[in-house]
């Protein structure tokens, strides 16, 4: 989901990434006595894990133009780690709808419907896209255009299912407001850094 980062001190981050989401993801699911209970808390978490960790992509390279320092310019280096983290953190999410549909299919129907379906597996198949092309050598086979394409497309894709989901569920709910709050800021670093880029004189 970004620029490919040669040093192995990366994967290792994204090793540390998928074991916590998978610990906590996993005690999400079995602390609540009800399994219906601890797979929808499985599924609120992971939701709210993706967002935090698309968002830290989304934003890397704007965020270090805003404000640039040690701490940004890690999370520029480490980009890629945090787009591959959310992949396996809505992997993990899938996983739970998967779970719910099995143990409770009556309240899984009543909780989708078919444009959720289309629009959910529509976004799966875009982050898949995105976490497969986010290796030097899968890069390489469809070129810096199409790549460039490909992940500047998707990731805005990305960011407005993020802003439905979590934005039809805080017309209702006020617990959903932080999540909108972080979608808003993403969109605005997004914004400010791409002007700044474009307003830098040439040298």
């Amino acid at each position: 989901m970004s620029a490919p980062i040669k040093s192995p001190g990366n994967w290792r981050l994204l090793a540390l990434i998928a074991a916590l989401l998978l610990v906590m993801t996993c005690l999400a699911a079995v602390v609540p006595d009800d399994p219906v209970t601890g797979t929808r808390e499985a599924i609120r978490l992971t939701a709210r894990t993706s967002l935090l960790l698309f968002s830290l992509a989304f934003v890397a390279s704007s965020l270090h133009r805003l404000l640039p320092g040690r701490l940004t310019e890690w999370v520029l280096e480490n980009r890629r780690m945090f787009g591959l983290g959310f992949a396996f953190s809505h992997l993990l999410h899938a996983a739970a709808l998967v779970r719910l549909a099995r143990i409770d299919p009556i309240l899984f129907d009543s909780l989708t419907t078919p444009v959720s379906f289309i629009a959910g597996g529509s976004a799966y198949l875009i982050i898949l896209l995105l976490a497969a092309t986010s290796f030097d050598r899968t890069r390489g086979w469809i070129g810096e255009r199409g790549w460039a394409r490909l992940h500047g497309t998707g990731m805005w894709v990305i960011w407005l299912f993020f802003l439905i989901n979590f934005g039809k569920r805080a017309a209702v709910n006020g617990m959903y407001w932080p999540a909108m709050l972080i979608i808003a800021l993403a969109l605005a670093l997004r914004l400010l850094g791409r002007w700044k880029g474009a307003a830098r004189p040439a040298h």
